[in-house]
């Protein structure tokens, strides 16, 4: 088995299956040198059979590689989503996945993207997969590298805003959740508010009691099952947290 294979079913968990899964399939059958459909297909028939049951069911939990295949495909959805494919989009996903998982396994990523990205993909049900087993906590994370993806061109369009609200709302983040990571891209006059998920009507002790719950939230600690990898990308949201929250108390002089 190639190198590459020994990668992705190493990594991988509940997205070996579903549309995620077919998705992976399509690229590497159809689009990926180094390693065969075949291969693929032999790591799923050995995960469903090493899977325990639980109760009356069967039930695969996150596993590192799972988080970064559901971006990828998410991802796909949400660069495609205004007609085109930006070559400064391209670019922002490999470096992301550079930053986070190092050279090899970043170009290992980004050769299943490319095939990824050619494949018609029901947001929907991805979503649907993905919220059955990945912790809320790991699905905020997942907006907010949409949001940073759909930036990286300059230019959020409507589409892509609309089509990371349904995806948002596939992932059963609510409104309040979706408008504060959405405001952490924004330069606007009350995006510190939008990001505590509270209103310039607060009093300091509403601005207090949001942050703090903000911070139990979004502590980068609720991500650290998905690896240290993911948590770089968790400290850079908590951080926007930190500064609406600075930014505030400076415009208060609280």
């Amino acid at each position: 088995m190639s190198n590459f294979s020994k990668w992705l079913g190493a990594g991988l968990g509940f997205t070996l299956g579903g549309p995620i899964g077919a998705a992976i399939g399509f690229a590497i059958g159809s689009f990926v040198d180094g390693f065969t459909l075949d291969e693929f297909k032999q790591e799923q028939i050995d995960y469903n059979r090493d899977r325990k049951p639980k109760g009356n069911f069967r039930r695969a939990n996150t596993q590192s590689g799972d988080f970064e295949m559901s971006l990828l495909v998410l991802a796909s959805i949400v660069i495609k989503s205004d007609g085109k494919i930006d070559k400064r989009e391209l670019d922002f996903v490999r470096s992301q996945f550079l930053k986070m998982y190092g050279k090899q396994r970043a170009n290992n990523a980004f050769k299943l993207f490319k095939g990824i990205v050619k494949k018609q993909i029901s947001a929907r049900q991805v979503c649907i997969q993905i919220r059955e087993h990945m912790s809320h906590s790991a699905r905020l994370q997942l907006l907010h590298f949409l949001f940073g993806i759909a930036k990286a061109d300059e230019f959020v369009t409507e589409k892509e805003v609309e089509e990371i609200r349904k995806i948002a709302g596939y992932l059963y983040i609510n409104q309040s959740d979706y408008e504060s990571i959405k405001a952490m891209f924004y330069n606007e006059s009350d995006n510190a508010y939008k990001i505590l998920e509270i209103t310039k009507n607060a009093t300091n002790d509403e601005v207090k009691s949001a942050y703090r719950k903000m911070v139990k939230k979004y502590h980068p600690d609720k991500v650290q099952d998905l690896g240290e990898e993911h948590i770089k990308g968790a400290k850079e949201k908590f951080q926007s947290i930190q500064t609406a929250y600075e930014n505030i108390k400076s415009e208060r002089g609280m």
